[in-house]
């Protein structure tokens, strides 16, 4: 009987427990079940971040595809390189070039008939001689009307015989000035000018001055020669008169000295050429005038005046005696005062508070100089001279006391003053070997 009783009560104990143990695991499991979840909603939102993000990227990227769609692809092209050489824009100045050539090509025939003759009965002239000059030169103008240049009053005698003989000169940067005054009181006085009103009279512009010479000069005198002197010479007037008569009747003649030269490319050296591509990939300058005195035929002159819009100068260099008159120029070789050099470079001493110059001499000419002098009014010397090399008398100072001065050689001499003197060439005697 009590066994019988005691049943009932293990079997409730029983179910119990087991529904104890149920509880427990559906407690787990919801547990496990909330976890679940709420890693997967983590791992839903980073994976919609992510898309989101991807979208964003996709569309920036679309946006700059189209954006850069009619631009340079990111493949360097060949016209890509061009563009980093800088050829495009050297493409861009030969343009430029030949649209200056067909202008000047277009402008073929002279605009302005000649506006005087040399004399009062219209003949034909034989030479007009431009003595180049600046500012600064009244004293060496003065030298030049004393001795091969006659003075105003005999200008109109010397135009008789077919030569007229004029000072070049063009005009102050600042029109007007002292310095365009003095010159046209010096003009009206002297009544000897030539003056430039297009021209800039600066060292910058000298290299244009040759095309706007001879520019005018055709188109103010008929001549049969055309002439550029400068005014550091002592001009043997008979001698070019002599020489220019034995050559009238050539059509295209050159007389005078030609050189080329490298052309210098990097900006900011010494005579940096700016339009340095137009002279090929040599990179050297045509085969041009040069020096102190040389000559035109009417023929070359008027090239100049027809195609001076084309034309390009270069440092102190006329460039348009090469290949413009490439088969038909001549050439004489001769010596000119001007072939003796004068350089005055400072040595870094003193001397009483004084620069002391050394002065070097030079002959580039084929033949031999003698009786150099140098016209040096006011040099006043603090250094002793060797005798030997230089002796002063007056304004004139003659080098290597007298003896010849033979070619490519240097007679070389220092003095000392506050100032660079003008010294320059004013009397010699040539003979050639």
């Amino acid at each position: 009987m009590d066994s019988s009783s005691s049943l009932p009560v293990t079997s409730a104990s029983s179910s119990k427990s087991d529904r104890r143990s149920k509880s427990k695991n559906l407690h787990n499991t919801s547990k496990s079940s909330v976890i679940m979840a709420f890693l997967s909603c983590l791992a839903w939102l980073y994976i919609a971040g992510r898309l989101w993000q991807d979208a964003e990227t996709r569309m920036l990227l679309a946006n700059l595809l189209k954006k850069n769609s009619g631009q340079r692809p990111k493949v360097l092209t060949v016209e890509d390189k061009l563009m980093v050489l800088g050829c495009k824009d050297l493409e861009r100045r030969i343009v430029e070039a030949e649209m200056e050539l067909t202008l000047a090509k277009s402008q073929g025939y002279l605009r302005k008939q000649p506006q005087e003759s040399g004399t009062s009965s219209g003949k034909k002239l034989l030479a007009v001689i431009g003595v180049y000059t600046g500012f600064g030169g009244r004293l060496r103008r003065n030298i030049i009307r004393g001795s091969w240049m006659s003075k105003a009053d005999d200008l109109a005698k010397l135009e008789e015989r077919g030569i007229v003989v004029r000072f070049v000169i063009g005009r102050s940067a600042n029109r007007g000035d002292s310095l365009d005054r003095n010159i046209d009181e010096e003009n009206h006085a002297m009544k000897d000018f030539l003056i430039l009103d297009h021209h800039e009279e600066d060292q910058e512009e000298l290299p244009k001055k040759a095309k706007f010479f001879f520019s005018t000069a055709v188109q103010m005198w008929d001549a049969d020669f055309y002439v550029k002197v400068d005014d550091n010479i002592d001009l043997k007037l008979d001698g070019l008169i002599e020489l220019l008569q034995s050559r009238q009747g050539q059509d295209s003649a050159y007389i005078g000295c030609m050189k080329s030269g490298e052309v210098v490319t990097e900006e900011g050296r010494p005579w940096y050429e700016p339009e340095w591509w137009k002279f090929g990939d040599q990179k050297s300058y045509f085969r041009h005038a040069a020096g102190s005195i040389f000559v035109l035929s009417k023929n070359l002159a008027r090239y100049i005046n027809i195609n001076r819009q084309g034309l390009f100068i270069g440092l102190r260099r006329m460039t348009v005696l090469s290949a413009a008159v490439a088969v038909t120029r001549t050439y004489e070789y001769e010596c000119f005062p001007g072939n003796v050099t004068v350089d005055q470079l400072p040595t870094g001493e003193k001397v009483m508070n004084k620069t002391v110059w050394k002065v070097i001499v030079g002959n580039k000419c084929s033949c031999a100089f003698e009786e150099v002098k140098l016209f040096c009014a006011g040099f006043q010397s603090i250094k002793t001279i060797n005798s030997s090399v230089i002796s002063k008398s007056e304004n004139l100072c003659l080098v290597n006391d007298g003896l010849p001065i033979y070619p490519n050689t240097e007679v070389s001499f220092t003095y000392a003053w506050s100032r660079k003197i003008a010294l320059v060439p004013f009397s010699l005697q040539e003979y050639c070997s």
